[in-house]
C-alpha cells in the first residue's frame, strides 16, 4: 500500500484525482453549497491515501491553482486560490506520510491531515487578512467556521472510499497471485 512503484497507475489515478477536483466544487457551487463543504479538498485529501507523496502534494498544490486559471475559483486576489494550494499540499502529504508511518491506520491519519490543513489554512488566512488591512481575528473565526461541514463531509466520505479502495485492489492482487 506504501510503496507500490506502478508508475503508469500514479499518473491515472492523479490525473483521475485532479479531473474531480476540478469538476466536483462546479457540481457543489451549482446547488449553492461550494464553499461551505470545501469540495476540493476531499478528493485532495484521499490522494493522500491513495498515491506516493511527491504526487499527492503536487497534486494538491496544483487543482486549485489550475482551478482558478481555468474557471476563476478560488479567486486567486484575495490570494484564496494560494491559501488552498498550501493547504492541500500540507492536507495530502501528512495524510500519505502518517498513513504509511502508522502502517496504514487510517483514522490518526485522517485527524492529524485536517487539522495540519486546517491550522496552515488559518495561519495564512491570519497573515492575508494582516496584509489587507482586514480584521485577523474575524477573519479567522469566519474560515474556522465556514471549513466545518466541509470536515465533517471529509470525516464522513474518505474512511469509507479509502477502505472500499484498498479492499478492491486487495481482491485484485489476490486474483492475479
Amino acid at each position: 500500500m506504501c510503496t507500490d512503484t506502478n508508475r503508469l497507475r500514479h499518473l491515472v489515478v492523479n490525473a483521475m484525482i485532479m479531473a474531480i477536483g476540478l469538476t466536483l466544487p462546479m457540481a457543489f457551487h451549482a446547488v449553492g453549497l461550494g464553499s461551505k463543504f470545501t469540495p476540493m479538498l476531499l478528493p485532495l485529501l484521499l490522494n493522500g491515501f491513495l498515491s506516493p507523496l511527491a504526487w499527492a502534494v503536487a497534486v494538491g498544490g496544483l487543482t486549485p491553482l489550475v482551478s482558478a486559471f481555468a474557471t476563476g475559483m478560488p479567486p486567486l486576489y484575495p490570494p484564496v486560490a494560494f491559501i488552498m494550494s498550501v493547504e492541500c499540499m500540507v492536507l495530502a502529504g501528512t495524510a500519505r506520510i502518517l498513513f504509511c508511518a502508522t502502517r496504514g491506520r487510517l483514522w490518526p491519519s485522517l485527524a492529524a491531515a485536517i487539522i495540519c490543513g486546517r491550522a496552515v489554512s488559518l495561519s495564512l488566512s491570519w497573515f492575508t487578512a494582516a496584509y489587507l488591512d482586514l480584521p485577523q481575528r474575524l477573519s479567522v473565526l469566519a474560515s474556522l467556521v465556514q471549513g466545518l461541514p466541509g470536515i465533517a463531509l471529509q470525516l464522513s466520505v474518505v474512511p469509507l472510499v479509502v477502505t472500499l479502495i484498498h479492499r478492491r485492489q486487495s481482491l485484485l492482487f489476490e486474483d492475479a497471485s
